[in-house]
């Protein structure tokens, strides 16, 4: 559990859900929302798993980054990226689930420094940490 809230944000959903629109409360994000066409959509809008995407490689690299600085592991290079692919479908138990593919750059790393990166991101990262035991996570370190 959080101990102290620094940062809060808020959304709105308005139409269709996935068929509409979606910004932050503060005016800094819209985005139109459209059923992706593998889904049996138009998908000539973004998605939540797209955003899901994009907010969990920033969180992450960040959480990299936040670990090897202030854990003292190692540095992470300018070019470092991470790739978040995210996918949805059917659950057995019924609804439907996301599952997550993140890749790892960390060019010029020595390997295990960067395994030991990888590892403490996990730990740090609010994306992680909220999904973890819920969403099944493979990481890749490239």
């Amino acid at each position: 559990m959080v101990k102290e809230i620094v940062y809060r944000t808020a959304a709105e959903a308005k139409g269709g859900g996935r068929n509409g629109q979606s910004a932050t409360l503060d005016g800094a994000l819209g985005v139109t929302l459209s059923v992706p066409k593998e889904m049996g959509g138009e998908g000539k809008g973004n998605n939540p798993e797209q955003l899901f995407a994009v907010g969990y490689a920033a969180c992450y690299l960040g959480a990299l980054r936040f670990a090897a600085s202030n854990e003292k592991i190692g540095e992470v290079p300018a070019e470092a990226t991470v790739q978040a692919e995210v996918g949805i479908g059917p659950r057995a138990e019924g609804g439907f689930g996301i599952a997550v593919t993140l890749t790892v750059h960390l060019p010029g790393v020595e390997r295990q420094v960067a395994q030991r990166m990888v590892e403490r991101g996990h730990f740090i990262c609010p994306y992680s940490n909220a999904i973890k035991g819920n969403v099944h996570v493979v990481t890749i370190l490239a």
